[in-house]
């Protein structure tokens, strides 16, 4: 196992924008040694025989099928909007 330093921990953090104290470098740092420890015994399962996965959920495509289909009249799209110039929605102006 690679031990994490102080000295990594405060580089991710920086890199995160984050200010953290000695003592909170010192706290991560262990912890992530930790969490590194515990996936690398990962390593010891044996997935000869497994197939790789996308998903832990056996999914299939739960999207709809993608289809064109006519959108609202012009007519009834105008008619809600506050100002409309040459079937457009005429918007007050934000840049000079």
């Amino acid at each position: 196992m690679t031990k994490i330093t102080k000295d990594e921990v405060k580089h991710v953090a920086h890199l995160a924008r984050l200010s953290i104290t000695e003592e909170e470098a010192e706290k991560f740092a262990g912890q992530l040694g930790a969490i590194i420890t515990f996936a690398e015994q990962l390593n010891e399962l044996d997935t000869t025989n497994v197939p790789p996965t996308t998903h832990v959920l056996d999914m299939k495509n739960i999207m709809r099928e993608d289809k064109s289909v006519d959108g609202l009249p012009l007519e009834d799209v105008l008619k809600n909007a506050p100002d409309h110039q040459d079937g457009q929605v005429k918007v007050p102006t934000i840049l000079e």
